[in-house]
């Protein structure tokens, strides 16, 4: 999928988790990178609510210091649950304490929005899953890093329903924490019920140690692949500009 090729708008700044492995925040960095890439002229800068800096309120509070009166804040997050409803409000509105002002308009996270599943986003499941098995499957997890919020586990299975009717086969899912079933759990069932190849979306944007326990337990489980993170892939960068420029008006 062609990125979006758009007109400089305000710095857009991507927000992502944090993780304690140094892949992921790479990974955020180069996905940062794309997205500038994608747009010239626009000021791009990753951020982590956790275990890396800088944090999005000293991003945003940095831009108001150079004299940027607007930014658009992109969650780099699958599901709408805790860190989008609260953690990142709260960055927000720390930023606007006791400095220049700047209005920050927040993006919808890159999972669904409104219900609606991304075709951008299943466009980038399918192409890590083409790339792991060349050989095709009978069967597949869509493997997430897992919450407690029911409305978010929803949101996760509507992507999986949406993966499994564009794939043609029928699509489980897995979690890394908080919910069961864990991956290899999920591969075994679908085993058991005869299925022969099973394959493993990861519906991961970033490499890490949730997307590490879920190759060890999907491969020891019997599954013949395990897609990589979706990363810094055209189909994402799509996403995320088209977030961005829903806030540029």
């Amino acid at each position: 999928m062609r990125p979006a090729h758009l007109n400089p708008g305000p710095p857009v700044v991507l927000v992502a988790h944090g993780s304690r492995d140094p892949r992921a925040a790479e990974a955020t960095r180069a996905l940062a990178r794309a997205v500038a890439a994608a747009r010239p002229g626009t000021t791009v800068l990753p951020s982590w609510l956790d275990h890396t800096d800088p944090g999005p309120t000293v991003v945003l509070r940095e831009l108001a210091a150079a004299g940027h009166r607007r930014a658009v804040l992109v969650p780099l997050l699958l599901t709408a649950a805790y860190h989008r409803l609260v953690d990142i409000p709260a960055a927000v509105a720390a930023a606007a304490e006791g400095g220049p002002s700047i209005e920050v308009r927040i993006a919808d996270v890159l999972g669904p929005a409104d219900g609606a599943v991304d075709g951008a986003l299943l466009a980038g499941l399918r192409r890590r899953l083409a790339e792991a098995a060349p050989g095709g499957y009978d069967a597949l997890v869509l493997a997430a890093a897992g919450t407690r919020d029911p409305r978010a586990r929803g949101s996760v299975g509507r992507v999986a329903l949406a993966l499994g009717v564009e794939s043609g086969v029928g699509c489980r899912v897995s979690y890394a924490s908080a919910a069961p079933p864990g991956a290899g759990a999920a591969v075994a069932k679908l085993r058991a019920r005869g299925a022969r190849r099973v394959a493993v979306a990861a519906y991961f944007l970033a490499p890490g140690l949730f997307h590490d326990a879920v190759l060890a337990a999907a491969r020891d489980a019997g599954a013949v692949a395990v897609a990589a993170p979706l990363t810094d892939g055209p189909e994402l960068v799509d996403l995320i500009l088209r977030r961005a420029t829903a806030h540029f008006s």
